[in-house]
């Protein structure tokens, strides 16, 4: 499993409608998407600005190459890319161990 790590950085003036827009963008458009296993949004409490967006897929190519190349990637982007202030700052990671 790969775990998608995006930094967002948003207006916080605009929290509570980046919020609901987020919710939607996932639920209705990446949850679709080939390997999606499930997600997480945080909210930093340090910088409003700042939230963390944790995405779960099979494989990196089901982000990178499925839905990154698909027209859903266009969507999802319409729904949540007003709100960004920057370009969201995107890595994979794979888990290395876990608590038990």
């Amino acid at each position: 499993m790969i775990l998608e790590h995006c930094d967002i950085q948003i207006d916080p003036s605009k929290q509570s409608a980046f919020e609901e827009a987020i919710v939607r963008g996932v639920e209705t458009v990446i949850s679709k998407a080939k390997g999606f296993q499930g997600y997480k949004v945080n909210h930093s409490l340090e910088t409003p600005s700042r939230y963390l967006l944790l995405i779960y897929w099979d494989t990196l190519e089901n982000h990178t190459v499925d839905f990154r190349g698909s027209d859903a990637f266009g969507d999802w982007r319409a729904i949540v890319g007003p709100f960004f202030t920057n370009p969201p700052v995107v890595e994979h990671m794979t888990l290395v161990d876990k608590s038990k």
